[in-house]
Parts: structure tokens; sequence; C-alpha cells
């Protein structure tokens, strides 16, 4: 039997290879699948900002491993529990303050138990009817110790005082990888969005750093391979696009194609 967490996220963040992968946004198990066998590395299931509830982020999560494709949810703090109730091998939050909101939801991630995560107080509720233990097949005791070492924890950083917390962040007992959202961390130092401009490049410089000093997988947007080689030269190797902006450019280049169209930049 195939377990429904997937262990597959955790040897990628250990391995010390690049990852590539997309946040999807878009409520279609289909076009998870399409991922994995276009070859990428990871999905990331968005719930933050995408329209897919919890029933079809359950099919998509199941589509996920059937084809193989290591998965995560970004979700809101307030779906943590659910969400890992519902299978996901992976949990990605955004918006993290700093070091005592980390271990909050590192806390809320891990099930209490007496050994193992030093420094982590287990709060998540214990369910075993639910499909992360195979709806009472893999439950007890084992289905706690494996959600507890194979799920995957990103925290995001996402504001300049988060940045500047970033390696305290990163050293959270539980936390196993700090993703860096430049978007956001751009409008908060005045640019909107434009987070190419170099002060925001120099701060999302300092908090790849500070994660990798930390002995954590630093993670950052990154919608090219050249964005890939300048953020892996500071540190970073998890790198996730946008599967909504890749369908977009690709619809516009097609319809543009022949007629002399000038295609449009897209915004992510």
């Amino acid at each position: 039997m195939i377990h429904p967490i997937d262990a597959q996220l955790r040897t990628l963040m250990q391995s010390g290879k690049p990852m590539r992968g997309l946040f999807n946004g878009l409520a279609c198990p289909a076009l998870v699948e399409m991922t994995a066998f276009a070859g990428y590395d990871f999905t990331i299931i968005d719930n933050e900002h995408g329209s897919a509830g919890l029933e079809t982020t359950e099919h998509m999560m199941r589509a996920a491993r059937a084809s193989g494709l290591p998965a995560l949810v970004r979700c809101l703090e307030h779906d943590i529990a659910r969400t890992l109730d519902a299978g996901a091998s992976g949990v990605q939050i955004p918006m993290i303050r700093d070091a005592a909101h980390a271990q909050e939801i590192a806390d809320k991630v891990r099930y209490p138990r007496s050994t193992g995560f030093v420094g982590v107080s287990g709060q998540r509720g214990s369910a075993y009817s639910v499909r992360a233990a195979g709806y009472g097949a893999f439950g007890g005791a084992a289905h706690n110790e494996k959600s507890n070492q194979d799920v995957i924890l990103v925290l995001m950083l996402e504001t300049v005082p988060a940045i500047e917390a970033a390696e305290q962040i990163a050293r959270t007992p539980g936390v196993d990888a700090v993703f860096i959202g430049p978007n956001d961390l751009a409008h908060g130092m005045g640019y909107e969005n434009r987070f190419y401009e170099p002060e925001v490049q120099a701060m999302i410089e300092k908090g790849i750093k500070g994660i990798v000093r930390a002995g954590k997988c630093a993670g950052v947007l990154a919608l090219s391979p050249e964005d890939e080689q300048r953020y892996s030269a500071w540190g970073a190797r998890y790198f996730a696009t946008v599967i909504t902006s890749l369908i977009t450019k690709a619809l516009k280049d097609n319809a543009s194609a022949g007629r002399g169209d000038a295609v449009a930049e897209l915004s992510y």
C-alpha cells in the first residue's frame, strides 16, 4: 500500500541539490499530474491565493501521490490542522513575523511526544480516521511518528523585520526550510511589485544567507533560470515559479504569433 504522506520531500530538502517546482493556485488535479509529467521536482498547492477548497485540495494531493510528484500545500495558519489531516506531505506558511511566531507554527505541525524534536512542544490534535492516517489503516503511534518525521514545514519571510530575523527563524526546531516571498517584500519596502530593484535584491540576499548560516534549506521565487543562478550563488536551492504565469504567457505567445503583436510582460 502507498502511504498518503510522501517522504520524498524530506529527502529532496536534505539532498543539497537544487529543486525546481511550481506554485499551483488552480483547482485542477490534472495540472498536478501535468506538472509531474513535465519533470518538475515538486509542486506547491497554493491555498493562500488559490481557489481550491479542501475537497479539491485532497484530490490534488492524490494526483500528486499517484504521479510520484512531491507536493506540499501553502495554507494559512488557521488551516494547518485540516490540511495536515487531509494528507499533506508538507505545509508552507506565509507571513512569518519572527522566531517566536515560527515556534508557534512548528508546535502546531508536530504531534506531542516525549522524544524526537528537541524544543518542539507538539500541539497537533490526533485523529486517525483521516486521510493522513489512511482512514485508520495507518493509525496510532506509528502515524504520529511518521508525521513528525516526514511532514515538511516551510516558513515564508515576506517583510523586512522577518528578513532581519531570518537566521533565528531558520534555527527554530521543527523548521525544515525557509522561503522568501519577494513580491510582498518589495511592497513593504515601497517598491510595489518591483522586486528586481537592487535594494530588494540585497534584502533577499541577506535573508538567504541567514537561512543558510542556520543550516536550513533556503528557497525563493525564481521566475527564470537566470534567477535561479543568482540565488544559487547566495545559497538558495529551493526554487518555485507560478503555473498561471507560465500558462498565460504560453497562451499570449500563441495568440499573438504571426500577428506582429508584442507580447506583454506578465506579473506573477
